[in-house]
């Protein structure tokens, strides 16, 4: 096989990013946008000693499970990976790809539920940020195209609240009117770097937040009284000012420009206050489906004393606080735990306690303090758990751990550790919170074996 040759191949199976798996004399080759089954024409473009990269010339023979992409940039967005794939197929897709990281990488025999999908797979992030740029002269607000830093020229995005995207075309239109300069990140200059919409869906509140990498913005009070008078139903203008030269988004210092400084949205009928800088789960419909799915593996009675490991805002904790005797949460950034707190506060919850820290340094302490936690809940990063922290578990020895997961390989891999500890692992159910992309949610429960009991 040489670079730039033409090869007939046959997709045999599908990478976690999507990318259709052919197989040259058993040598791998990726090539995006093609679904297993198909008979494609492709050209090689890069080669590597275990695996190479190939791109879609022609399709010869099409899935039964192809449909047109809805959105017009799809080919150029790197924002979806899955929308020429029917919405039944990317359910089996994420299916079978939580089952064989099972498999591989856990080295676990469990039963991995059919996925849990939307009725309506579209416009369901209440959350968009989007960087800010030049496209043919014209300031423009969209996705970065597929590897680069180049803007896409784009008024819609179809997995966006349509709020949203009415929201970041009406303040570019205000932001060029009165000549703001985008942010370039080569010379490092220019004022606007993105521009973020966060809405609760239940309060119909929308906030938006405009990241700087100056602290004056220009013509500040006459902008926000146009965005007011353009944009229904704004509830909130927030400025967050970022003069590093990186690729993080936010940066330290948040400025009220109208309105409030936190909107409200609520899950499972507690409500949250969500400021700017707040992590929140981005498809309120699915949260709902995912903790109940988490609850309900707690199996609580309200007698339960339950630790939550990777708390953020308090949004699982004070769920597992309407039904447990007291909670436990824990969280390493300090911002987080504030609005944990507050929201507590906010849904009269005193049964549930915050602190700022690791989780695998602050729950050795409570434990040392004589909490004794019946359950451990963990929804930790994409990393997936800290091995310290899951040691402590271990050493903990909770009757049951309820394990929500972004990540299936880590996921799988902790499991590996938690079974190995003296855990049962349940059935895997997992929750599509982010149709058209290969993101799949998963929660587990783990009950402690009767001779692992100390």
């Amino acid at each position: 096989m040489q670079k730039n040759q033409q090869l007939e191949v046959v997709i045999e199976d599908l990478t976690h990013d999507g990318s259709g798996v052919a197989k040259i004399d058993g040598y791998p080759l990726f090539i995006p946008n093609t679904l297993v089954g198909e008979r494609a024409l492709v050209k090689v473009v890069k080669l590597n000693k275990k695996f190479g990269f190939g791109r879609l010339v022609s399709l010869l023979e099409e899935s039964k499970n192809r449909v047109e992409p809805p959105c017009e940039v799809y080919a150029k967005c790197g924002g979806c990976q899955l929308q020429h794939l029917s919405y039944e197929g990317q359910l089996g897709f994420k299916q079978r790809q939580v089952e064989q990281v099972m498999q591989r990488i856990g080295k676990l025999d469990v039963e991995v539920l059919p996925v849990i999908g939307m009725e309506n797979p579209f416009r369901y992030r209440n959350k968009s940020q989007v960087p800010v740029g030049y496209v043919n002269g014209k300031l423009t607000a969209g996705f970065y195209q597929k590897r680069t830093h180049d803007i896409i020229d784009m008024d819609t995005c179809l997995i966006q609240d349509e709020v949203s995207d009415k929201a970041i075309q009406a303040a570019r239109e205000v932001f060029e009117a009165f000549g703001v300069e985008a942010y370039d990140e080569l010379r490092h200059k220019g004022v606007l770097r993105h521009i973020m919409t966060r809405v609760g869906k239940s309060s119909g509140e929308l906030m938006l937040v405009l990241i700087t990498r100056t602290k004056e913005l220009p013509f500040a009070k006459e902008i926000t009284d146009q965005l007011v008078k353009v944009i229904p139903g704004l509830t909130s203008v927030v400025q967050n000012i970022n003069p590093q030269k990186t690729n993080v988004i936010f940066g330290a210092e948040t400025r009220l420009l109208y309105g409030k400084e936190r909107i409200t949205d609520t899950i499972h009928g507690i409500q949250f206050a969500i400021s700017a800088k707040s992590f929140y789960q981005v498809n309120p419909l699915q949260t709902e489906v995912l903790y109940q799915k988490a609850l309900d593996a707690a199996e609580l009675t309200g007698e339960e004393t339950v630790i939550d490991a990777y708390c953020g805002i308090g949004s699982i904790s004070l769920c597992l606080a309407k039904q447990a005797k007291q909670v436990y949460g824990v969280e390493i950034v300090d911002a987080a735990i504030q609005d944990a707190k507050r929201n507590a506060e906010l849904n009269g919850l005193s049964n549930a306690v915050f602190e700022t820290g690791k989780a695998e340094e602050v729950i050795p302490r409570w434990y040392k303090d004589g909490v004794k936690a019946d359950v451990i809940v963990v929804d930790p990063p994409r990393k997936g758990c800290d091995e310290h922290l899951l040691a402590t578990i271990l050493k903990m020895k909770p009757k049951r751990v309820v394990y929500v997961s972004c990540e299936p390989s880590t996921l799988a891999r902790d499991l590996r550790i938690l079974a190995d500890g003296g855990y049962e692992v349940g059935k895997v159910q997992p929750v599509d919170m982010f149709p058209m992309t290969t993101h799949i949610e998963n929660v587990v429960a783990l009950d402690l074996k009767a001779d692992a009991v100390v």
